[in-house]
């Protein structure tokens, strides 16, 4: 009888542990927009993470050039979600993809970007700033910086983004991804084709 309780009740919590695991939160949602021209992008990742070592590798990184920074922030907003919650990356160190969460106050900070803002609402502002200097317009560039998203936003928040500081530990993140990614393809740990 009590072997039989105790099994009753070992089965029980069990099921209780797998219903718990059913109500984990969900990765909060961070996808990069397709490149316009006709490029099509095979790995947006590894692109982000090439291109986000290079760009914040300078002293003044993108200085005057607010639509290089938008599409290099967005990538870091990308990469943050991306390398957390995507099982492809679990060979990735974790110190990587922490060095990630540890700079997005900095560069949220620099940038005026709300602390709590979903990164798919920022990665999506910044693309309509891409996408209004694409189109010459700068005015429309100001609007897609609109509190209480951006802070104070509009013009301002642009000048910003042309004007970004050194983000020293955003720098780092960035160059810890791409040593993790040539480690990876060097060590063959990962089954991707990286080519």
């Amino acid at each position: 009888m009590r072997d039989t309780l105790a099994c009753r009740r070992g089965a029980m919590l069990g099921a209780m542990a797998l219903l718990a695991g059913c109500n984990l939160p969900q990765p909060p949602e961070a996808r990069l927009p397709a490149p316009g021209g006709g490029v099509v992008l095979l790995d947006p990742a590894r692109h982000a993470i090439f291109n986000t070592a290079h760009a914040f590798a300078a002293s003044a990184p993108m200085a005057g050039r607010p639509w290089d920074t938008a599409q290099a922030i967005s990538e870091l907003e990308f990469l943050t979600v991306e390398l957390r919650w995507n099982l492809r990356w679990t060979e990735m160190s974790p110190l990587a993809v922490m060095a990630f969460e540890q700079a997005r106050p900095e560069w949220r900070g620099a940038l005026g970007i709300a602390a709590d803002a979903p990164p798919q609402a920022v990665i999506d502002a910044l693309t309509r700033v891409r996408i209004a200097y694409a189109m010459q317009d700068q005015a429309m560039a100001a609007a897609a910086l609109a509190p209480p998203l951006f802070t104070p936003g509009g013009a301002a928040a642009l000048e910003r983004l042309g004007a970004l500081p050194r983000l020293p530990m955003t720098a780092r993140a960035a160059r810890l991804a791409e040593q993790e990614l040539w480690r990876i393809q060097r060590e063959g740990n990962n089954s991707q084709d990286w080519t």
